[in-house]
């Protein structure tokens, strides 16, 4: 199956919910203008429209394209193996959520993220090192972001989510984590405590925002 279909196919069927990396993006931006890499169905455009923000989105599903659109938002069909078809500094502020684990060279996508913004980069990524991840694999049993239907290629923890956003030319101001079991309450805030301390172990994904050095 091409990831063209495999894309469309996802969002034919499914719509997004608000989660953790949209509400902690969300919450990274203030105003100016955002160009939403892999925005899907929209869902994170309509939040920003919302706030107040103005911001475009570029994917590869023809299918989400056109439930963008159907939301009054803008939108345009990308192949991210391409060059972004925008000029350099076009944008405050580049997002990409759950984007660059499913690419073979995210690299690219992102030094080309940094060319088309003038100040900061969004990146949320899972992480495939976390503790149960682990235990799956010792037991013998497939962690969830390895699952098929995920279409994950591309492997992060925080270390190299750290590297390769540095290797990029990108700082990082801000980085936000969730954690298994932070809604029980006896536990919340001790696993957030353990997810700060030590992401590559217990953290479930990162968004971080980044400047241009």
């Amino acid at each position: 199956m091409s990831v063209h279909k495999f894309e469309d196919t996802r969002w034919a069927k499914d719509d997004q919910k608000i989660c953790f990396r949209h509400e902690a993006a969300l919450g990274m931006i203030e105003r100016g203008n955002v160009l939403d890499l892999g925005s899907g169905d929209g869902l994170f455009l309509s939040l920003l429209k919302q706030k107040g923000i103005e911001g475009e989105g570029l994917d590869i599903s023809k299918k989400g394209i056109a439930k963008t659109r159907a939301k009054g938002l803008t939108a345009s069909l990308f192949d991210f193996n391409e060059p972004i078809p925008f000029a350099d500094n076009t944008f405050d502020t580049v997002v990409m959520l759950d984007v660059l684990e499913h690419l073979y060279a995210p690299d690219k996508l992102l030094r080309e993220s940094v060319r088309v913004s003038a100040s900061h980069v969004i990146v949320g990524v899972p992480n495939f090192s976390s503790l149960p991840a682990r235990l799956h694999v010792l037991f013998g049993a497939v962690p969830e972001n390895n699952h098929p239907h995920k279409g994950h290629i591309y492997w992060f923890n925080h270390a190299i989510l750290l590297s390769m956003l540095s290797a990029s030319g990108l700082v990082v101001d801000v980085m936000r984590v969730n954690t298994f079991l932070e809604r029980v309450p006896v536990l919340s805030h001790l696993m957030r405590f353990l997810a700060r301390a030590w992401p590559n172990l217990f953290a479930l994904s990162f968004v971080a925002k980044a400047r241009k050095a």
